[in-house]
């Protein structure tokens, strides 16, 4: 069972889900949200609300939060390497493949990117091709755009 609360933002109704002591979703307007996920605010979730309130005004670069995304081991690493790109930056999936030390596993760093369950907070708008073209995003490249522009 997990806690789910919808906050307004600047690129529409975001729902962010907790599961008692970490968040494990983030939701933009038109994603499907599970039969699981109960509407209730807890402390951890107004917390998150209130960072993402802040990150949007231009006041926080880094959350400090507990996150708990389910994935693979793979995804794992692909995350926990995305939560490295510093605001206002880009990596290109290459870089990030690199990173998590498999050069070659730029189109399975694309796929762990793109199941992403917490994005913003796991910075995954912050990955470009290769030629510096942005590429997909889960919410649609409008809103990657706004978010990258947001952080310069």
């Amino acid at each position: 069972m997990k806690n789910i609360c919808y906050y307004t933002s600047d690129i529409g109704k975001i729902g962010i889900a907790d599961n008692g002591s970490a968040i494990t979703n983030l939701y933009f307007e038109h994603d499907a949200v599970g039969d699981d996920a109960i509407i209730y605010e807890t402390e951890l979730l107004k917390k998150a609300g209130q960072q993402l309130q802040e990150y949007f005004a231009g006041e926080r670069k880094a959350f400090s939060l507990p996150l708990a995304p389910q994935g693979t081991g793979f995804m794992q690493q692909v995350w926990h390497s995305l939560q490295s790109i510093p605001y206002g930056e880009t990596r290109s999936y290459e870089k990030i493949a690199k990173n998590i030390g498999n050069e070659k596993a730029c189109r399975a760093v694309g796929m762990a990117n793109n199941r992403n369950p917490i994005p913003i907070f796991i910075p995954c708008h912050r990955v470009i091709g290769k030629n510096g073209k942005l590429t997909g995003y889960r919410a649609g490249l409008r809103i990657k755009t706004y978010l990258l522009e947001l952080e310069k």
